[in-house]
Formats: C-alpha cells, structure tokens, sequence
C-alpha cells in the first residue's frame, strides 16, 4: 500500500469525499498533515466523513464545504469562499463523478449529467483554482479518470449524447475528457513556465458508492455492467485511491503522468500507459476550447 509521505502545511481539496475513493485520500492526506477541504455535494454527509476520519486521526485538520460539481453556481460559489480565504492552495483532487445511469439525466445547467458532472464541473473548478495554485510552491492538480477511457472517443458533434444516449459510452467520453484535460492543463503549464503538476490517475476496478448507485439511478444498470460486476476481480476503495494519491503525492511523479494498478483492475498504484486518444493535442486543445464556451470559465491572462 502506498505511503503518503509528509503533507504538513499543505492545504488540499478533495472532491466527493464523503465515500469511496475520495474519502479514502482524505483521509489519509490528512493523516499525513495536510489541512483538508472535503468538497461535498451534502455537506452532512461531509461531516460524518469528517468525524470518521478524526476518530482515526484525532489531530487532524480537515473541514467540509459545499460543493456540486452539476452546478457551476456551486462551483463558482466554492471556488469563490477559497479564493477570498487567500491561502495557497498545495494540492486539489478531481475525485468525484457519476457513473452509468441507465437514462439520461442532465446537470442544472443543462448538461448530461456524466459529461458535466465528471468533466465540465471539474475543468470549471480546476481553472477557476488556478490563482491559489499558482501561489503555491509545488502544486498539483490530479484527476481521477477511468480504464474505461481507453474504449472511449470525444464525440464533438454530439458531447451531451442528446441524440443517441448510452450510459456506458457516455460514461467512457466524460473520462477520456478528464484525461485530455489532464494533458491539456500540463502543456499549459509548461508553456506558460507554471511550477504545477497535472497527473491523472485511475482506481482499477474499486467497490465504491459511485459504482453501485449510479447504475440504479432511473432504471436497470446495462446487462454488460451487471456481468462484469461478478467476473471482474474487484479492490476495496483504499486500494482505488493509491493511484490517485501518488499522482497527488508521489516523489518521482512526472508531468503529465498517468497511474493506475498495476493489474489493470486491482494492485498497487504504478505508471499506466495512456490511451492513444488521450494523446492527441488537437482533439485536447479542441475539446478544452469547447469546455470554456460551455462553462464560461478560461484561465485568465494574467496568469
């Protein structure tokens, strides 16, 4: 199991941390010292992992905010509370998403709901974080993708899957869009001279909340999901995490990384090799493009 090495002074954000994964690295970034935002959708929610992960860790230093990420008033709103606290911001994890509802469903603002919830929320909070980041002396941005990438492509005639939608391929494009974003934001930040890190990671396959529920939302969770939930080997939501947190955390970690088990599904978190289709800097450039015309958010020029 990975060790998170010394986080004291840090301050990290952690999107969907009440369960899963998220809560898993909360938990143990803060374990480690770091102070931890808990970006949560139900905020009591938030404060029962809140008082989990101190009743493992009684010294901890971990607070809960609202945060919807199919909202982008909610997201707005969030950003905006950290923005004005000022303080630089060391570490943020893109963790949270909806996964293969039978039929669609759409954000607040319009979006189908994987599309938004899982790339656009996400791309708005990371770009509007962007001035705390930089404050920082070592940021890192890592982003919580998908296996399920590898099958996927960015459909630019139809990114709201308004006119064929399959929860399964929809599910994969919002995760291929969270890897192209990864790569997109890590060549910005080497062209503009940033000291930040952007690295993606993936669970494998964890036994997590967003995994169970959201294939009951609205219907029967595809015949393909059902078979694949009793044949694939699975790993517990900690184990999901370690990519992820050595993405966030790890020493050796490179720009523009990518980790994952080391057998696919399950296994210790090791360098994964990115999907072909994440590697395309026109599609990526195009679809980050597409993701500020949406969202109305872009990084400002005077950073």
């Amino acid at each position: 199991m990975y060790q998170v090495p010394d986080q004291h002074g840090k301050l990290a954000v952690v999107t969907g941390a009440n369960s899963g994964t998220g809560k898993e690295a909360a938990k143990q970034l803060a374990a480690a010292g770091a102070h931890v935002v808990l970006a949560v959708r139900t905020p009591a929610k938030g404060e029962q992992a809140r008082a989990d992960i101190l009743a493992a860790h009684p010294a901890a230093q971990v607070e809960v905010r609202r945060l919807d990420l199919a909202d982008l008033d909610s997201v707005r709103a969030f950003a905006d509370g950290l923005l004005s606290d000022g303080r630089p911001l060391d570490l943020l994890l893109n963790n949270a998403g909806v996964m293969m509802p039978p039929v669609r469903h759409e954000t607040k603002d319009g979006f189908e709901l994987q599309f938004g919830s899982n790339f656009l929320g996400p791309f708005a909070l990371t770009v509007r974080l962007l001035p705390l980041l930089l404050k920082a002396p070592a940021p890192r941005v890592a982003t919580m993708s998908s296996g399920q990438a590898n099958r996927a492509a960015i459909r630019f005639d139809d990114l709201n899957s308004t006119g064929d939608y399959k929860p399964i391929p929809a599910y994969a494009q919002s995760k291929l869009a969270d890897l192209l974003m990864s790569q997109y934001l890590a060549h910005l930040a080497t062209s503009r001279g940033w000291p930040l890190l952007s690295i993606a990671a993936h669970p494998g396959s964890a036994r997590t909340n967003i995994a169970a529920s959201g294939p009951t939302m609205g219907g029967r969770p595809p015949l393909l999901l059902q078979i694949l939930g009793r044949i694939v080997p699975s790993q517990s939501p900690a184990g999901g995490a370690q990519p992820l947190l050595l993405a966030a955390t790890g020493a050796d970690v490179e720009q523009a990384g990518y980790y994952g088990p080391r057998w696919s599904m399950v296994g210790p978190a090791v360098p994964a090799k990115l999907p072909r289709s994440a590697t395309d800097r026109h599609v990526a450039a195009r679809l980050w493009a597409a993701a500020e015309e949406l969202t109305g958010v872009s990084v400002p020029d005077s950073l």
